[in-house]
Parts: C-alpha cells; sequence; structure tokens
C-alpha cells in the first residue's frame, strides 16, 4: 500500500514490452524533473505480479498516481509527455 502523503506516482509495466519502454524514458525524464516534488516508484508486473493484481492493473503501461494512500489519477497506455506533465502538476497543485 502506497501510504506516503505527498505525490506519488507508480509506473506498471514489464521489461521487454515495446510501449513500456517508451514510457519508462518518459517516466525518467519526469522523475528527473519532479525528483524534488514527487516520488516515483516502479513494478515490473512480471516480478511482482501480485501488487499488480492488487490495484487492478489490467493494461500496460500504467501509472498511477498516488496521494495519501488515495489513487487520485491514472494514465494507461501510450500517453504523450505533455499530458503526464499536465497530470502531475494537477495533482500537486492539489496538495
Amino acid at each position: 500500500m502506497i501510504s506516503s502523503t505527498g505525490l506519488t506516482l507508480v509506473q506498471f509495466k514489464k521489461e521487454y514490452n515495446g510501449a513500456c519502454q517508451i514510457v519508462s524514458s518518459i517516466y525518467q525524464d519526469l522523475a528527473r524533473i519532479y525528483k524534488e516534488q514527487a516520488v516515483f516508484l516502479v513494478v515490473d508486473i512480471e516480478k511482482q505480479p501480485a501488487i499488480a493484481e492488487q490495484y487492478g492493473i489490467a493494461e500496460i503501461p500504467t501509472i498511477l498516481f498516488f496521494r495519501a494512500g488515495e489513487i487520485v489519477d491514472y494514465v494507461a497506455g501510450l500517453a504523450p509527455k505533455n499530458v503526464m506533465i499536465a497530470k502531475i502538476e494537477n495533482a500537486l497543485s492539489a496538495i
């Protein structure tokens, strides 16, 4: 369970999935940009299937946005960097 009081993003992915590799590159850039404002975690659903099941992950890649242990937003599938930035900014403004 994610219990941080700030913003935490969790990327659910498979190591050798093309879409996941594209999103992972963007996710890593965002982690560098927002390293002072949010926590960025990665879950490989092949290595940790119970965590993916716990959150009902049906599509990869998926990024869940948590605040105070609650899911406040998500991105599923291929999403452009500007969409992810807008979602992060929106989630941060609500803290």
